[in-house]
């Protein structure tokens, strides 16, 4: 179970987050949904911990003050403190917005890269398990991260995600930029990792149609604040809802 709960960001005066509370069970898909600038990459940093090391870089250069409230739980744990490379090592994993993989780096050099938490056997099995996920990096395994397309590096972002070997996976706006064609294949591979693994997933995004067929339970954040929440079947028969964050 990850849990976060009653949580609470703020950027100086401006609350990003306000009494945000989720909860993602073992082997469940969970989304959440918002406009830009509702809140949802500042969740996913305060539930990877990511935020932790913004605001102490911020303090340090004298920049704008970060306020954290609320707490995270992960498998019955307080992990509110606990800074994200810790999180990471107990499986709590962020695949950020627009990718950022190293761009200089091969396909191969990028999946290596997000390896170091895992032994050399479990390195090994991850690749052939990413590959066998997306066919479509092991024509290009050689080539830099930085020539691939939108879509490719998404998948790589992903993949480089599943090398550490994650019990939680965070997925900020992975659709972001993507062909209808590409999307269908990210939202795939994220049904089969969750089916496969029985990895948690917490998966956020602007419109919710490409998304909704696979998610357990939703949440609707506006203006940083959890406004709705339900099982897809639930979010759909409202009508504010439909008309907002699924196009009809």
């Amino acid at each position: 179970m990850f849990e976060a709960r009653e949580l609470m960001v703020f950027y100086e005066n401006m609350l990003a987050l306000n009494n945000v509370s989720i909860q993602c069970e073992k082997g469940k898909i969970i989304g959440v949904f918002g406009s830009n600038s509702a809140g949802k990459s500042t969740l996913m940093y305060t539930l990877s911990g990511i935020i932790l090391d913004i605001k102490k870089k911020e303090e340090m250069r004298g920049g704008e003050r970060i306020s954290l409230y609320g707490r995270i739980f992960f498998n019955g744990k307080d992990v509110t403190t606990i800074k994200p490379h810790e999180r990471a090592k107990m499986g709590v994993i962020l695949c950020p917005e627009r990718r950022r993989i190293f761009p200089e780096s091969s396909v191969m050099e990028n999946l290596k890269i997000g390896a170091y938490l895992s032994k050399r056997r479990e390195t090994k099995e991850n690749i052939e398990y990413v590959l066998n996920l997306f066919p479509r990096l092991k024509d290009h395994l050689k080539r830099q991260g930085g020539f691939l397309s939108g879509g490719e590096q998404q998948m790589l972002a992903i993949g480089r995600a599943l090398m550490a070997n994650p019990q939680v996976l965070l997925l900020d706006e992975p659709l972001l930029g993507l062909s209808p064609a590409y999307q269908d294949i990210v939202i795939e591979g994220t049904s089969k990792i969750r089916d496969a693994k029985g990895i948690s997933i917490i998966i956020t995004e602007q419109y919710a149609r490409p998304v909704i067929p696979i998610i357990d339970y939703g949440y609707i954040l506006e203006n940083g604040s959890s406004m709705l929440s339900g099982t897809k079947e639930e979010l759909m028969d409202n009508p504010d809802v439909k008309s907002a964050y699924f196009g009809v």
